[in-house]
């Protein structure tokens, strides 16, 4: 969640500063190794160890810091898979509205060396993780280069809606966090003008298939999303599943452990 050097130009930003935004996704799995090589490959991202621990490293992509992966996976007893997190300026007391809520905290909080974090689900299932602590060097740039974008599969993304808004703040009116709006049976969240995630319908929490469970989806942007996904499936990647348009698509692909993703164009979602 955290890059460890600032300069000038790049002024760390805390988790206080952008309350209820998404700041970070990780990657939680068996193999670090692998994962490196895979994602290397796939995405040209290269590595360097994390603050957090010598389990985690930091994804660069053209210097810049994308994402995070950590093999802690077994330690914790949860599934190879790709995790948003959210800003927050008091992970006990998110913790405590989460499970006021009816939800579940499965870790934490826990504490790392520059913050603390936690990993939950929201009363359909759909797994995200809170932060409160330091930031990438700069919230601000990494967004802005959007490397990565979420939209939530829900069962109800109204009910969806009115439980992360009240868990995190959404809509608070405080200077930094987010707004929230609807847009074509999607709820909107954004800030500044900015679009940071969507929440719209469409999960089965009975689902047999993983991919139409309820969940947050990790949208990678790239410049070639097709060229991208044969890279995946060379690397012993494999599709899950095609949606979009032809101006538009988004391949949704595993990669050798199972972790989900989807690959899409290298556009700031509107």
């Amino acid at each position: 969640m955290t890059e460890h050097r600032t300069t000038a130009a790049a002024r760390a930003t805390t988790s206080r500063e952008v309350v209820g935004a998404p700041c970070w996704a990780t990657l939680l799995t068996h193999d670090l190794s692998a994962a490196e090589s895979f994602y290397g490959a796939v995405f040209g991202w290269t590595f360097r160890p994390a603050p957090l621990g010598e389990e985690f490293r930091v994804a660069l992509h053209e210097g810049k810091p994308v994402a995070g992966i950590g093999s802690l996976a077994s330690a914790l007893r949860v599934p190879v898979a790709w995790t948003p997190y959210f800003a927050v300026e008091d992970a006990d007391e998110t913790a405590a509205r989460i499970r006021e809520r009816c939800a579940t905290v499965a870790v934490g909080p826990l504490r790392f060396p520059v913050g603390r974090g936690a990993l939950a689900a929201d009363r359909s299932g759909a797994v995200f993780g809170i932060w409160e602590g330091q930031l990438v060097s700069d919230w601000h740039s990494w967004r802005a280069d959007a490397p990565l974008w979420l939209r939530l599969r829900s069962p109800d993304a109204f009910e969806a809606a009115i439980f992360y808004g009240q868990v995190l703040d959404w809509a608070c009116g405080r200077p930094g966090c987010c707004d929230v709006g609807y847009e074509n049976d999607e709820v909107v969240l954004s800030q500044e003008g900015t679009v940071l995630a969507r929440l719209g319908p469409g999960a089965v929490e009975s689902a047999s298939d993983p991919v139409d469970l309820p969940r947050w989806e990790v949208h990678f942007t790239v410049d070639d999303p097709e060229a991208t996904v044969r890279t995946a499936v060379r690397h012993g990647g494999a599709v899950v599943r095609r949606e979009g348009t032809p101006d538009s698509p988004a391949t949704t692909i595993s990669d050798p452990e199972g972790g989900i993703l989807t690959v899409t164009a290298r556009v700031t979602p509107q």
